[in-house]
């Protein structure tokens, strides 16, 4: 039989850590049911859809509930008033009565009490995680042992290689993440996304060479609604790569790229993949120059004669949309360092986390 019948765990999880979990598992230990309440003001750069997502998909067990609620009142644990209107943002989210309170806070006790609940405090001295969403948000990559898998997923920085055929995307994608593994520690966990288009053609030209075994690669026909299928594979292929990474991932193209193979190979555009690289979130794109590089025709490249216009096209494409990228240009060797550079810079920029609703009365609220 359980402790408590009904437990409540609140905070802003910006963003979700191990602390957190460890305090959901032990209040989840100790009730029947257990409501955890995410609450996010606007002001802040993570959503709360999000958050709650990731909290759910974290502690799916039978028994916990995770819900959201915008909480836009500043902090202020010595003001009655804003003690107030913080409850009814509270109670509105998590209606049913609440007999047991969990914290890792000071404000514990004055939280439990005026929910008419008992205050139980768990590892307040963070010994059994030492994190916080405040040491998270000034360094991820510091932090990123204490990030679940959706979160890591969600805090990745994505660089994205591109380019005409026979350029070097692949070469580059694979030699980037070689070279962040070899730094060890966080970054051992590197990964890349291979182009998911070119695993479809080769998947086309098979099929194609079982019916006639002397067709060429320039024989092989596609619908437009092939690009629309490759471009939302290449994208979904990504998030198991990002969830189990470290904190940079490198794919080999993107669904942009995919918009630009629809335009040379049907000649329009089609606002599905366009729809589908909206939703993509990349920070970074590294074009290959055709430039200097020879054409090796691998039996699925029918594109030396439009390779210049394809680099055109990328880097129209890119600027147009004010995405950040750098061509690479010269030999392997130069081009990767030239990437290794943009990359490194892309990385101490940060994330930029808007900083929480401030706090006054001298006691943090939960992360």
């Amino acid at each position: 039989m359980s402790e408590f019948d009904h437990g409540l765990v609140l905070g802003k999880f910006y963003p979700p850590h191990a602390g957190h979990h460890h305090l959901v598992r032990s209040a989840a230990a100790r009730c029947r049911r257990l409501t955890v309440l995410v609450c996010a003001s606007a002001v802040e750069s993570i959503p709360l859809a999000d958050r709650v997502a990731w909290m759910r998909e974290v502690h799916p067990e039978s028994g916990i509930e995770v819900v959201g609620a915008v909480d836009d009142i500043p902090v202020d644990i010595t003001d009655p008033a804003v003690w107030d209107a913080h409850m009814a943002i509270f109670r509105a989210a998590v209606p049913d009565p609440v007999d047991a309170v969990f914290t890792s806070e000071p404000y514990g006790e004055e939280l439990g009490r005026r929910f008419g609940a008992t205050p139980v405090t768990v590892d307040i001295a963070r010994t059994t995680h030492p994190v916080s969403g405040t040491a998270v948000r000034r360094d991820p990559v510091g932090c990123w042992r204490f990030l679940a898998a959706p979160v890591r997923a969600g805090l990745a920085r994505r660089v994205v290689v591109v380019g005409a055929e026979s350029t070097g995307t692949t070469t580059m994608a694979r030699a980037l993440a070689e070279h962040y593994r070899a730094r060890g520690g966080v970054w051992s966990g590197t990964r890349w996304v291979p182009e998911y288009g070119r695993a479809y053609s080769e998947a086309k030209y098979t099929k194609l060479l079982a019916i006639r075994p002397e067709a060429t690669f320039d024989e092989v026909t596609w619908t437009s609604s092939e690009f629309e299928l490759i471009a939302e594979r290449q994208l979904a292929d990504e998030n198991p790569a990002a969830r189990a990474g470290s904190p940079v991932l490198f794919c080999d193209t993107d669904p942009l790229a995919t918009t630009i193979w629809h335009e040379r190979y049907m000649g329009t555009r089609n606002p599905q993949v366009e729809s589908i690289a909206a939703r993509a979130n990349h920070h970074l794109w590294l074009l290959t120059d055709d430039t200097g590089v020879p054409f090796e025709d691998d039996g699925l490249r029918d594109g030396e004669h439009v390779r210049t216009w394809m680099t055109h096209r990328f880097r129209e494409e890119l600027t147009g949309r004010n995405l950040p990228h750098i061509l690479l240009t010269g030999p392997h060797a130069d081009r990767l360092r030239t990437a290794v550079t943009a990359v490194d810079a892309l990385l101490r920029t940060g994330w930029h986390f808007t900083a929480p609703l401030p706090e006054r009365g001298g006691l943090a609220s939960p992360g």
